[in-house]
């Protein structure tokens, strides 16, 4: 297997039978966890209108988590770029990078994190921001690196700091633009594993190398779960299936306790829509993670692999991260 680096994507979700608060400690304890094991870095997802998931003010986790945390690096896996200003944002993670120097990454996305009309709430009726994807990127980056002090819009604190901009996507589109921007591009192929291989492919072959990168750095982001048996891996991901399950037949759910059978078992076109979402998914012991993540990784040419962890139990689910890292770092 190539040499790789290792990292997770949370989203706060919350569990049956739990609030908010305990999804939030719960993060802040997974990413203590995940620090001393070795990972590179924890991203944080922006969503809004869920309410099973805690992570919709993400600026304001990321600077809790990196408050509880020593060195690995903690941003956004993304922050929705066409909800906000660039200049809001310069300033969120200039401050951010302030507190916590180098140790803030700012994953940026073109997608709303919601539905229609949410967005249009948060954007205040302006649903044309999507279009201006590129040109906001590029603002913010302007801003970053502004050094003519007669610029009448700056962005303090935020000006002159080094955070590391990455491009996420989930289809094509996101592959052109970071390959042309000459950019790190993140792939989120734990939902959307459709594009995976034809995104992975445009982004290599078209990349520019810029001042902020070489040459290509490329991030699968995958559902993995780990556990110490395959059999024990697969019942551990019936959680993960259920709740796909709810998203497709809009009847969201908090994240559940495992099942011996998924809710949807018998239901063809619910069978055939989660296997469709998450068909880039891992589940089973370090032996088969080894074997099934080592021939993801060299297919696609993958420099890091993003996990999520939808473990309902919350001992099974640091289990899991620990499993993970022997199976690929070890």
């Amino acid at each position: 297997m190539k040499k790789i680096k290792l990292s997770a994507l949370e989203l706060a979700t919350i569990c049956k039978g739990s609030s908010a608060l305990e999804a939030i400690n719960r993060s802040v304890e997974g990413a203590k966890y995940i620090e001393n094991l070795g990972y590179e870095r924890i991203w944080f997802a922006e969503h809004h209108n869920m309410e099973h998931i805690a992570s919709s003010a993400t600026a304001v986790l990321i600077g809790h988590v990196a408050s509880q945390t020593q060195s690995i690096r903690i941003g956004s896996g993304g922050i929705m770029l066409p909800n906000h200003s660039p200049l809001v944002i310069a300033e969120q993670f200039g401050t951010l990078e302030t507190l916590y120097p180098g140790r803030i990454d700012l994953g940026l996305g073109r997608a709303p994190g919601t539905d229609q009309i949410t967005a249009m709430a948060l954007r205040r009726n302006n649903l044309n921001t999507a279009f201006y994807f590129k040109d906001d990127v590029q603002a913010l980056q302007q801003y970053f690196l502004n050094d003519d002090p007669s610029e009448k819009v700056r962005a303090f604190p935020g000006e002159g700091l080094q955070i590391p901009i990455y491009i996420l996507g989930s289809s094509t589109d996101s592959a052109h633009l970071a390959a042309q921007l000459g950019l790190p591009y993140a792939f989120a192929a734990h939902f959307a594993p459709a594009m995976f291989a034809q995104a992975a492919e445009i982004y290599r072959n078209e990349f520019k190398p810029s001042e902020f990168l070489n040459k290509p750095y490329f991030i699968a982001c995958a559902n993995i779960i780990a556990a110490a048996s395959t059999e024990e891996a697969e019942f551990l991901a019936s959680s993960l299936f259920n709740m796909f399950a709810g998203i497709i037949t809009n009847h969201r759910r908090p994240l559940s306790p495992p099942t011996q059978k998924v809710i949807y078992d018998g239901i063809p076109e619910i069978e055939k829509a989660v296997y469709s979402m998450t068909s880039c998914t891992f589940a089973g012991d370090k032996a088969r993670l080894t074997r099934e993540l080592s021939e993801f990784i060299n297919r696609y040419q993958i420099d890091e692999i993003m996990t999520t962890n939808y473990i309902f139990d919350g001992q099974k689910r640091l289990e899991s991260f620990k499993i993970i890292k022997e199976a690929l770092l070890d």
